[in-house]
């Protein structure tokens, strides 16, 4: 297969043909996520903070393996760019070998520390158990994860998206038709609950999985897995980790910032720990399709990159910046004037609608222009520039937000902590894209 339509086809539509199919799956992959808590809400408003709680844990082994997996789609788009087909066979196959022991690791030490990390913020016994029966079986799928997570960038790094669409696609839609079955005991099944949740989930990601072997079979991709290159090497790993830790550290800092926006949140109120749980629910539609077009430009960019086109580089960072905004004003538009409407999906309290919305419209001020941080943020890292992307999510996650929450807290309460997110934003927009900017020029 030959991927020097990277850098011949026009801008936009192949920048539409890479993005729409991970846009579609993104979507998707959102509405599950909407979905499934959803459900675990009409357990109890327990099990709906239960879940709020686990997050940071579940998003923390999630983003390790997108995070590495980040770097090796980078390596391989970047080596088939310089026309460098055996370190792309290594990346590939290094970094395969590379996300499993991630995968085993990260599951015994979740399992381990969760209940200490749970106590952190609740000593409501039914929470800390529904917490616990939750993260104990999602957990022990952390090694199917970094697998499909591999893939998923393994397949995206050769232009093959549709592949990725399709395997992502399936293992949502079971996940979804599966969790009402499993958690309420629909037909044969037994009534599980909260479990019920989980097992639905794994499952899922298990079927994905096997799409994606099915594919690397079926398929015969140009950059193939080898088992004697398996052995990790100083280089490949120096330049898969260069890009890897520092894009995992970016997508695992929302966890941080939400377990330190809980600890804010807890001190004021309970409530205001369910809304922000709610809250990262929603915001997923929103991001993981930004998220989406992300994944179809990062390739492109690292291949034109790695052909020294850039101009082309700078052109696609622009129209990319054009989808976001486009994205994420509809969101703006959804969460100012619906906002009740996405409340009541979660919860009838009638206290917590009405606080929650009012949160939603906060937040969403920031929407708009959030565009430059993420887009300049996945540039960087398509670019192989870690840890300038890093700098800018720690800017958004850590830096900023977390003692900007803090001090307004103690003057205007929960919405304080609100109105910290779309400050956050604006003053992260601009930096952001002088970063990228002065990264773009160091060639």
């Amino acid at each position: 297969m030959d991927q020097t339509f990277m850098k011949e086809k026009p801008i936009l539509p192949l920048l539409l043909s890479m993005a729409a199919p991970m846009i579609l799956s993104m979507l998707v992959n959102s509405l599950y996520n909407i979905i499934d808590s959803i459900f675990v809400a009409q357990i109890s408003e327990d099990a709906m903070t239960a879940l709020s709680l686990v997050f940071p844990i579940q998003n923390f082994v999630n983003s390790v393996a997108v995070g590495f997996g980040i770097g090796i789609n980078v390596m391989i788009a970047f080596c088939l760019g310089a026309g460098d087909q055996l370190h792309a066979h290594k990346a590939a196959s290094q970094g395969f070998f590379l996300s499993i022991v991630h995968g085993i690791l990260l599951s015994i030490t979740g399992i381990l520390i969760m209940p200490s990390f749970l106590k952190l913020f609740t000593h409501n016994e039914n929470i800390l158990s529904l917490g616990l029966r939750y993260s104990n079986i999602v957990l022990l799928f952390s090694i199917i994860i970094h697998a499909e997570i591999t893939f998923e960038k393994y397949f995206q790094a050769m232009g093959m998206m549709v592949v990725s669409m399709l395997s992502m696609l399936c293992g949502c839609i079971l996940n979804i038709i599966l969790d009402p079955i499993l958690i309420f005991g629909l037909g044969p099944f037994p009534r599980l609950g909260i479990e019920g949740a989980a097992i639905a989930t794994g499952i899922g990601q298990c079927s994905t999985l096997l799409i994606y072997l099915l594919f690397y079979i079926m398929k015969k991709p140009p950059v193939k897995i080898h088992r004697n290159l398996l052995r990790p090497e100083k280089k490949i790993c120096a330049r898969l980790y260069g890009v890897g830790i520092p894009a995992a550290l970016n997508m695992a800092l929302p966890s941080l910032l939400i377990s330190a926006l809980n600890a804010i949140l807890a001190s004021i109120s309970e409530t205001g720990v369910t809304i922000l749980g709610i809250y990262y629910k929603l915001q997923t539609f929103l991001y993981l399709s930004v998220n989406g077009m992300i994944q179809g430009m990062r390739p492109i960019i690292g291949y034109n990159y790695g052909a020294k086109e850039y101009k082309r580089v700078n052109k696609i960072y622009n129209l990319a910046l054009m989808i976001a905004f486009g994205i994420m004003a509809v969101g703006t538009a959804l969460f100012m004037f619906t906002p009740e409407t996405f409340m009541k999906m979660f919860t009838t309290q009638p206290s917590t609608i009405t606080a929650g919305a009012s949160a939603l419209r906060i937040i969403s001020c920031g929407f708009i222009v959030s565009s430059v941080s993420v887009v300049s943020s996945g540039a960087l890292e398509g670019l192989g520039k870690g840890n300038e992307s890093l700098a800018v999510s720690l800017l958004r996650y850590l830096i900023i937000i977390v003692p900007l929450a803090f001090v307004l807290s103690q003057f205007s309460g929960v919405s304080g902590v609100w109105h910290s997110f779309w400050i956050t934003e604006a003053i992260t927009a601009i930096i952001s894209y002088i970063i990228y900017k002065k990264a773009l020029l160091k060639k």
